[in-house]
């Protein structure tokens, strides 16, 4: 998606901000790190970390609240193979730029976690008490293309102006064919395979509309943080 960059589309990959990269390095080596895993921890973390709607159906104590949290962010940084996490790397190489230039490291990482966060909550809307697993980043990828898709330069504007409106045109034109594009997704069942899946296409929607709705509160931070930044002058 080199269209939505906000710089040439052949700049130089280690130009990319630094919190980009570094989330990409985070991705990479926790996959690495359980591909080299022997096979029953490997398929122990999947078990412990992946997001499984059915254990939200089961009454628990206050201590196992925090165990219930925590696949809320871990199952982001799960892939299914390096083919899933090479895409998603490329997406968010794509994305990701656009949102941590305008925000900076810290916001842009919050922002992902929290697209991230809505992705597993939309999937668990729907699929209440499911024993189905969800793995990958990509739902908080798509809360990145949510936002960039509003940050995106569009004819007559730039990059520094305010972002585009939710209901503009051009918006609602990229969500609408977004969305139609991951329901057909979600419902031909590409991508899915035995008891743990890639991330599944309502957490697609929940991440992109969360990264749409929210990214003018992540504008106000921003603009609050650099109010309260001293002036070198």
């Amino acid at each position: 998606m080199a269209f939505l960059q906000s710089r040439p589309p052949r700049e130089p990959f280690l130009q990319a901000p630094a919190a980009v990269l570094w989330l990409i390095a985070a991705l990479v080596l926790a996959h690495v790190a359980r591909a080299i895993a022997p096979a029953a921890l490997s398929e122990e973390i999947l078990v412990q970390y992946s997001f499984i709607s059915a254990r939200y159906a089961q009454g628990t104590d206050v201590f196992g609240l925090v165990t219930l949290a925590v696949p809320f962010v871990s199952y982001m940084f799960l892939h299914a193979d390096f083919i899933h996490l090479g895409v998603n790397c490329l997406w968010l190489l794509a994305f990701g730029p656009i949102v941590a230039r305008r925000y900076g490291g810290f916001l842009f990482l919050v922002f992902f976690v929290v697209c991230g966060v809505a992705g597993a909550a939309t999937f668990l809307a729907f699929n209440w008490g499911s024993p189905d697993g969800v793995i990958g980043a990509s739902g908080a990828i798509s809360g990145l293309m949510g936002a960039a898709i509003r940050m995106y330069p569009w004819p007559g504007s730039r990059l520094a102006r305010p972002m585009a409106p939710i209901l503009s045109r051009p918006v609602l034109l990229f969500s609408g064919v977004w969305f139609v594009a991951n329901l057909l997704f979600g419902l031909t069942g590409l991508g899915t395979a035995g008891e743990v899946h890639q991330i599944a296409w309502q957490a697609h929607v929940g991440g992109y509309f969360a990264g749409l709705a929210l990214a003018g509160t992540f504008e106000a931070l921003r603009y609050r943080r650099l109010s309260k930044t001293p002036d070198a002058g």
